[in-house]
């Protein structure tokens, strides 16, 4: 009997069965949560991406934060990341399965002249592109290691520039990370989700977006 397997799964069998056994292996030694079911399926991706039980407990999320994103990626919202390493962790059948296009200005010479000109970081004037191109408005906004863009973005939000989708913020690091997060979530009316303190990193932010396009590709299915 043939098997349908859905785009944001493994495409073997044999790696379809290794996955399921690490995520196994994560539920059964993550131990008690209280993570919603779909919220924990982005913490037990990056604990599987990591190997970092912690995640269980620093991760937190806005109220909207699980629904706003699988929207966004179902109607094929842009994704805006800080560092190319996240456009190339993510899976490019998966993003054209719903039309989505991720972008990174972070090493684009206009970009670098602009932050040796103003004294300002790559990171903060490729958040000013990704704006000045409107890419930021209902997209989602994915930080995995400059918290100066984090802070950009957190800017733009309160002056009501912009207005993201999901903001997903997981900058790594020993200055600024915890506190562009800690700022992250005062805001109420955008949806984020976090990493608290220092950890984070491109590699959750991946693994964090597989999950919401497993999700939404769950609901895709299940609205048919």
């Amino acid at each position: 009997m043939n098997t349908v397997v859905g785009v944001t799964e493994q495409l073997t069998e044999a790696g379809r069965r290794i996955e399921n056994d690490s995520f196994s292996v994560v539920d059964a030694e993550a131990g008690a949560h209280s993570y919603a079911l779909d919220q924990w399926q982005v913490v037990r991706r990056m604990i599987h991406a990591s190997a970092d039980f912690e995640f269980n407990g620093l991760t937190r999320f806005h109220p909207d934060a699980m629904a706003a994103g699988q929207a966004a990626l179902r109607r094929g919202a842009p994704i805006v990341a800080d560092v190319e390493m996240i456009c190339v962790g993510l899976s490019r059948p998966r993003l054209e399965h719903f039309g989505v296009t991720a972008y990174q200005f972070i090493a684009d010479p206009d970009v670098i002249l602009r932050a040796q000109a103003e004294n300002t970081t790559r990171a903060v004037q490729a958040m000013r592109k990704a704006h000045s191109r409107h890419l930021l408005d209902s997209a989602i906004v994915a930080v995995g290691n400059a918290p100066t863009a984090l802070l950009e973005v957190i800017r733009l939000v309160r002056e009501g520039v912009v207005r993201p989708s999901l903001i997903i913020g997981m900058p790594v690091g020993f200055v600024s990370a915890a506190e562009s997060k800690a700022m992250l979530t005062e805001l109420t009316d955008i949806p984020w989700m976090v990493i608290e303190g220092r950890k984070g990193g491109s590699t959750l932010v991946v693994a964090a977006i597989h999950a919401l396009l497993m999700l939404a590709e769950q609901q895709s299915r299940d609205s048919l």
